[in-house]
């Protein structure tokens, strides 16, 4: 019996993967989250053998969902399913843990094959994500700017560019504001930039923020 967890926060994608995942004959049971509350409910509670998670939740950041599952669960498998360009996320989710990164319009059948490899304690990555991958490690590679943040920099960095105030950074994060300041003040450093406005300009230009 194989069980899977769906992790997302609109309704109507549960239940179009739900009904994807219904076809496949040896998926027996399909669980639902909304949230990253409901998640850690649901993986406490079940020993799912798959965890399928959007990263944009409404209450946690989703690579800090990944990283608590992974701490708790390290021998549970999750496939990140998202919306958000894998260029720039699918790396970062990689080494936080994730088994694979999956773009949402990505056909079903390559969704049902992304599912079977990790089941099978594979990694799955897309072709242009690998090319990316690839790309990246090779020698004389001038990176982006944002590559060179580390993951909790770009998570701040992409927060502050969605025009977040340093106190609602340090609510969603549970840190502290001046914690908050000490990692703006490294970002821009890091960025070669001087204000909020100049990293979003950035972060629209580089498809971080929508």
């Amino acid at each position: 019996m194989t069980q899977v967890l769906i992790v997302d926060d609109h309704a109507i994608v549960r239940r179009g993967l739900k009904q994807i995942l219904q076809d496949v004959p040896d998926i027996t049971n399909i669980g639902e989250a909304k949230d990253g509350k409901e998640v850690m409910e649901q993986v406490r509670a079940v020993a799912w053998d798959l965890v399928m998670l959007d990263l944009t939740l409404p209450d946690k950041n989703g690579i800090e969902v990944l990283k608590e599952i992974k701490r708790e669960f390290p021998k549970t498998p999750v496939l990140v399913l998202s919306m958000l360009p894998e260029d720039q996320y699918g790396l970062s989710v990689l080494k936080a843990g994730a088994s694979g990164y999956l773009a949402k319009e990505s056909a079903p059948e390559e969704l049902v094959a992304a599912i079977r490899k990790v089941l099978r304690g594979g990694k799955y990555i897309s072709l242009s994500l690998a090319e990316h991958l690839a790309f990246d490690l090779g020698p004389g590679v001038e990176k982006p700017l944002h590559e060179t943040l580390s993951e909790r920099e770009f998570q701040v960095m992409c927060m502050l560019a969605s025009g977040k105030t340093n106190s609602q950074v340090a609510d969603q994060l549970a840190i502290s504001v001046k914690t908050v300041s000490t990692y703006r003040a490294r970002i821009l450093e890091k960025m070669k930039m001087r204000t909020n406005a100049e990293l979003t300009n950035y972060a629209i230009r580089h498809k971080l923020v929508q």
